[in-house]
């Protein structure tokens, strides 16, 4: 099993920015896949980011690519992630999830709420 904590969430206003961690504990060798997903409410949840093995593979949907940006220290079994430029509908619950293999999410954490003021 593995244990997925997110911290870092809170207000900020829109155009600040946002460092999300999670910390994994447990069998972090099952987490070869990482990600951030988010859900509004309402809203069904929303792929974020992913990175996989080492760091050297990250993956964004088109819509926030280039705010922002997924990272991994596996020596610490963290995985961060860097929110820039946020804006209201960047609010939501975040989620860290991990997994043997992209796509394959099976360990999920309880979320950390990122409310973004106009």
């Amino acid at each position: 099993q593995v244990q997925l904590v997110e911290s870092g969430g809170g207000l900020v206003q829109a155009g600040g920015s946002l460092r999300l961690s999670c910390a994994a504990s447990g069998r972090t060798d099952s987490t070869y896949a990482m990600g951030w997903f988010r859900q509004a409410p309402g809203k069904e949840r929303e792929f974020v980011a992913a990175i996989y093995g080492g760091g050297g593979y990250t993956y964004y949907p088109d819509s926030l690519r280039g705010r922002f940006t997924i990272s991994r220290d596996n020596t610490k079994s963290m995985m961060y992630l860097e929110m820039n430029s946020l804006k209201p509908e960047d609010t939501a619950i975040y989620y860290c999830a991990g997994g043997i293999a992209p796509n394959l999410w099976s360990y999920w954490g309880q979320g950390t709420q990122v409310t973004v003021s106009s």
